[in-house]
């Protein structure tokens, strides 16, 4: 496993696992690319996968949404948000991280983007960074966007998977997920760190 910061950066900058990794964790019946009549409806977004060095590996903070949000409420999520009109997407990644849980960009290191793609329920088209920092982040949560940050170790990304039975807005279904520390992940943040546990895992 690759887990210093160099070698991370290094490999981002190499060929990425992509949707080989994302239809991993694809929940049934959704695509990775917009239908060409959804392109001019498709919404820029932006996520930072933040990371730091544990006794164990790699953790990565994850957050979990209020119930009350719009979109993918009571979810498992990472940072991130729609990128604003004169903002490129690492500024959006950035500006969320620090209004969502306090960290901002001069602690963090960034070290590259892993690869990006369509979320077909919310028409967003994600593009996730990857960041760095030495020690755990000290994190002051805007509890309206996040209702807990959750401290993931990348090794506990390891398949063989789980499956679980979720209501989601296209009805009842069996996606698969990893669970942690009582929470569910899956969907769209499942698919990020997929492909970066593959990424830090090829040989």
């Amino acid at each position: 496993m690759i887990s210093h910061p160099d070698k991370i950066a290094a490999a981002l900058k190499g060929e990425l696992p992509g949707s080989q990794s994302h239809y991993k964790m694809l929940p049934p019946g959704r695509v990775l690319k917009p239908a060409p009549e959804d392109k001019s409806r498709v919404k820029l977004s932006s996520v930072l996968v933040l990371l730091f060095p544990d006794v164990d590996g790699i953790k990565v903070c994850l957050i979990k949404r209020p119930t009350y949000m719009k979109h993918h409420a009571g979810q498992i999520a990472l940072p991130g948000g729609r990128i604003e009109p004169n903002e490129s997407a690492q500024e959006t990644a950035l500006r969320e991280t620090h209004e969502e849980i306090g960290i901002t960009q001069d602690k963090i290191r960034m070290l590259g983007t892993l690869s990006s793609f369509y979320v077909e329920v919310s028409r967003f088209q994600i593009t996730p960074f990857v960041g760095w920092m030495d020690q755990e982040p000290e994190f002051t949560l805007c509890a309206a966007e996040v209702e807990k940050a959750i401290l993931f170790p990348i090794e506990a990304f390891k398949p063989p998977y789980s499956t679980t039975r979720l209501k989601t807005l296209t009805g009842i279904l069996e996606v698969p997920c990893i669970k942690f520390d009582g929470e569910i992940i899956w969907g769209a943040t499942a698919m990020i760190l997929s492909e970066f546990y593959d990424l830090i895992h090829k040989n």
